[in-house]
């Protein structure tokens, strides 16, 4: 997994589905295009619905890195 230094991070660490992806979503929506966006999320359907939300959205999801009690995801805005 390559790093990525991220322009945000949303900590959603504690939230389930699909409170991760509407936080996620209403973030991207302030930022640039070609910016980073981390996710810190403990809700492990959020590794499905992640990708699945940017591949309609138009974003690009770069992956996730298993962290000390939670997983970093990385979604690059469209």
């Amino acid at each position: 997994m390559a790093d990525y230094t991220a322009d945000e991070v949303l900590d959603a660490r504690g939230l389930t589905c699909p409170m991760p992806i509407l936080k996620t979503k209403k973030l991207l929506k302030n930022m640039k295009a070609g910016q980073i966006l981390e996710i810190q999320g403990t809700d492990p359907g959020t590794r499905n619905d992640l990708p699945a939300f940017t591949s309609r959205s138009g974003d690009e999801y770069l992956g996730e890195e298993a962290r000390d009690g939670y997983i970093s995801f990385f979604v690059k805005k469209g």
